[in-house]
Parts: structure tokens; C-alpha cells; sequence
């Protein structure tokens, strides 16, 4: 029987060392979702027993069928649809054309401009809360998507101009030149040329947009209390009460609201993860 060579051992030997040292990262990140999947999945009358069942003994859907029985769970899902979707088409035609000009151009003030966009995300956001109230109040905008979109846009667009800003320089300028050669117009190689060579980097961008937009609470608590305008994150803020919480439909709703952010993930990792590191090598 052969025998396997050193280099096969060392490797395997390896592989497991890489798993025992991910394995807790792994638990620890996938524990509180692998919960809140099996609070979903009981009755509310076994969610606390004692003791723990860490493995549901009784699964049901019953929480998922009330969840669409007692609130407009279609309505909210829809609206924060709309203002990810939204917030997300406005986020990224502003940081692709900013993003550009800061890689493209040199002028007087670009390194003050960059240095503030890093330094404006570092802030919480709460502390933009009131002026923004005040300006969608004075512009009746309260109670309307364009409220959420342009105030979502207001702290994700920084951090959005600083992830293109780094694909877009580590692109060759030579693709441009040739493109103005053959005929285009700056605007043209920018559309025809660049974007679709930046397309990792764009998807990057717009799945950090989507899901700070499709998660923020603080804002759509404040600016959209009209249940027409009202997103999922506030809508599940109803199972709270003063002395109750129903943890069986909280659970069921975050499990619905965490989905499709997992979906877009899964279809776009490859482009994440592009995104994130092209700029780096440079």
C-alpha cells in the first residue's frame, strides 16, 4: 500500500489546523442566526424551556403564517424594497462619477475632499438625525421614500466614493486613452470602457448600499411613521411592547428580513470580494 508523501501530509496536516482555528469563528458568527432560525421554528411555548434545547423537538411554521396574519408584512417588505432599491441607485451614480474625477483628476482640494469623506463614516450617524428631520420637515418630505433615500445616501455615499475611488485608480488609464483614440468621448470610454471593467467594484459598492439601507432603523423610525412609507426594521418594533415581547414573530420576521441580504451575497461574492481587494493592490 503507497504510502502518502510528505508534502500530501504537511498539507492535510494543514487543512485540519485551518479548521480547528475556524471552526470557532465560524460558530460564533453563524450562532446567533443558527438561534434566531431555531426561535422562528418553535412554539412560543418552548422557547424558553428549561432545560435549553439547543435542537428544536417540535418544528412548526407557525410563526411565519401569523407573521403575514397580523401585520402588513408584504406592504413593509415592498418598502424597504423601494428605499434599498432607491438609495442604492442614487448612492452609486453619485460615487462612480465622484469616484472617477477623484482618481482621474488632480485639483486643489482633492486630498482635503477624501480625507473628509473617510472621516464623515466614522461619526454615528444619530448625530445627523435632527438637522435631517429638520430639512425633510421645512421640504415636506416627511413620510415619503425620497425622505429614507436621500438620507441613507447622506452616510453611505462617502464610504461608497472611497471603495470606487480605489478601483477606479487601480484600472489602467491607457484603456481611456486608446478608447479617445478610437473616437469616444471622456464620457464615453468612461461609460463604454471603464464600467464595464469595474463592474466587481460596483457590485461591491452597491451591496454595501443595500444592505445599510435595507437594515437602518434610526432614520425610517423618525422620518417614515406613516405605515404607507413604514419599512421592515421599524414594523418589527411592533412585537415589543411595554410588557411583552413576542419572540416567536420577531424571530420569524428578522429570519425573512436577514434573506435576502444572504441571497445577494451568495449571487454576488465573488464580485465582493474583488471589489474590496482590487483597490488595495495598488
Amino acid at each position: 500500500m503507497a504510502t502518502a508523501s510528505p508534502a500530501a501530509a504537511r498539507r492535510r496536516r494543514s487543512i485540519v489546523v485551518i479548521w480547528l482555528l475556524a471552526l470557532p469563528v465560524i460558530l460564533l458568527s453563524l450562532g446567533p442566526f443558527l438561534w434566531l432560525l431555531k426561535t422562528s421554528l418553535v412554539p412560543e411555548s418552548r422557547i424558553f424551556v428549561r432545560p435549553l434545547e439547543y435542537l428544536p423537538s417540535t418544528v412548526t411554521l407557525e410563526n411565519f403564517v401569523m407573521l403575514f396574519e397580523r401585520m402588513n408584512f408584504f406592504g413593509y417588505f415592498a418598502n424597504s424594497f423601494v428605499v434599498a432599491l432607491g438609495s442604492t441607485a442614487l448612492g452609486l451614480i453619485i460615487s462612480m462619477s465622484s469616484s472617477y474625477a477623484f482618481a482621474r483628476f488632480r485639483f486643489r482640494g482633492r486630498r482635503f475632499f477624501m480625507t473628509l469623506f473617510l472621516v464623515i463614516p466614522m461619526f454615528p450617524t444619530v448625530l445627523i438625525l435632527i438637522p435631517i428631520y429638520d430639512i425633510m420637515r421645512v421640504t415636506g418630505l416627511l413620510n415619503t421614500y425620497a425622505s429614507l433615500i436621500v438620507a441613507y445616501s447622506s452616510f453611505t455615499i462617502p464610504f461608497a466614493v472611497w471603495m470606487m475611488t480605489g478601483y477606479f485608480a487601480a484600472l489602467p488609464v491607457e484603456m481611456e486613452e486608446a478608447a479617445r483614440v478610437d473616437g469616444c468621448s471622456r464620457f464615453g470610454a468612461f461609460v463604454r470602457v471603464l464600467l464595464p471593467t469595474a463592474v466587481p467594484g460596483i457590485s461591491a459598492t452597491a451591496l454595501y448600499i443595500f444592505i445599510v439601507s435595507w437594515n437602518e432603523y434610526t432614520f425610517a423610525a423618525m422620518l417614515a411613521q406613516d405605515e404607507a412609507v413604514r419599512t421592515l426594521p421599524v414594523a418589527l418594533q411592533f412585537f415589543i411592547t411595554e410588557f411583552t415581547v413576542n419572540w416567536g414573530l420577531l424571530a420569524a420576521g428578522g429570519v425573512i428580513v436577514s434573506l435576502p441580504v444572504i441571497l445577494l451575497f451568495i449571487v454576488l461574492q465573488r464580485q465582493l470580494i474583488a471589489g474590496l481587494t482590487a483597490g488595495a493592490v495598488k
